[in-house]
């Protein structure tokens, strides 16, 4: 039984359904993320995707700023700044700057990956390959500019030097949790989308852990989807739009934008069997509350995790905020259980 409190929180990819604008997207962000503010939720992070017509996520740090300017007390951070894209310096900048003006609320996830296909990769960045394997060394390079010992060297970030703003390590891999253990950083596993080495990671990240100046013992987040809604088939129906996404991405089509819900049609269950698509969704809890609850509560069972990061990919954002809602009264209810069984 698990028998200890869980964190949850929001991962959010600012997606745009059709016939919307980007800017009512991020009116709906922040929309979301007020509500999850007065719902408990621990954080909300913004993914980092480029050349992606239906994700608008393509800037975490502005997105951030955006949002704590609306909000009081909610964490934001990115989850994650994938750092093959940017300059260790420039992020420490920019994270710094976020950080002074929203003291306390600011968390900087970083990603191995680059969040989009190899040619935007390039034109990104055109040694993104080389700047995949100085991932530690630029981690390492933030940490430093963070750091109040900084102070004496020639290259500094002044305004980020002793300023508050943990760092997470994403990934989807053994060796980002080889790497997170290593140093003694708190993981975030994306396991909302990718769950193939999940369990293999989670493994290595607690056997291998050696404890830091910032984290004495490991600290999990796990990512799911969830789309929690009044009854299943409800819930079903409004999953046909973040379904209808992951089988563009596994066939190589782009989506344009994220289209309204329909009945799961019979073809639609057919192609939900595919073993790609059955992976790549294992992690997906679709129903209403009793249902989810279960879902949620077995995976805890077997993670072990700290925190969860729920994505939740919906057409309509009322709709998207009654399933944050009702996702809460979820965890409530499974962290009740938890102290009862503490007693």
């Amino acid at each position: 039984m698990n028998s200890k409190k869980t964190a949850y929180s929001i991962l959010e990819l600012a997606v745009l359904p059709k016939d919307s604008s980007v800017d009512q997207v991020y009116a709906n962000t922040v929309a979301l993320a007020q509500r999850a503010e007065s719902l408990g939720y621990s954080r909300m992070w913004f993914a980092e995707h480029h050349n992606m017509p239906a994700i608008t996520s393509s800037a975490p740090d502005l997105l951030i700023g955006h949002v704590a300017q609306q909000t009081k007390t909610i964490r934001l951070g990115s989850g994650g700044v994938m750092l093959p894209n940017h300059s260790p310096f420039i992020v420490a900048e920019r994270f710094g700057t976020l950080a002074n003006l929203f003291p306390g609320r600011i968390d900087l996830g970083l990603g191995r990956a680059p969040g989009t296909d190899q040619p935007t990769a390039k034109a990104i960045n055109p040694g993104f390959i080389e700047a995949t394997h100085s991932f530690p060394n630029d981690i390492e390079k933030i940490q430093t500019y963070f750091s109040k010992a900084n102070r004496t060297s020639k290259v500094r970030v002044p305004l980020a030097e002793g300023v508050d703003v943990p760092i997470y390590i994403l990934g989807s891999s053994t060796s980002s949790a080889r790497l997170a253990a290593q140093k003694g950083l708190p993981y975030a596993f994306a396991s909302h989308f990718a769950t193939a080495q999940l369990f293999n990671a989670l493994e290595i990240y607690r056997d291998q852990f050696q404890p830091s100046e910032v984290l004495e013992k490991p600290y999990v987040i796990a990512g799911i989807n969830a789309i929690v809604s009044e009854t299943d088939e409800e819930a079903e129906r409004l999953y046909t739009s973040g379904l209808r996404m992951v089988i563009n991405i596994l066939s190589g089509t782009t989506s344009q934008y994220i289209e309204p819900p329909t009945d799961m049609s019979t073809g639609l269950k057919e192609v939900r069997q595919h073993p790609a698509i059955m992976q790549m969704t294992r992690y997906s809890f679709v129903g209403s509350k009793e249902t989810v609850k279960e879902q949620v509560r077995e995976f805890l069972e077997l993670t072990k995790a700290d925190e969860l990061m729920v994505s939740s990919i919906m057409y309509d954002t009322n709709q998207r905020i009654r399933s944050a809602e009702l996702f809460a009264e979820v965890m409530e209810e499974i962290d009740q259980g938890a102290e009862v069984a503490m007693d």
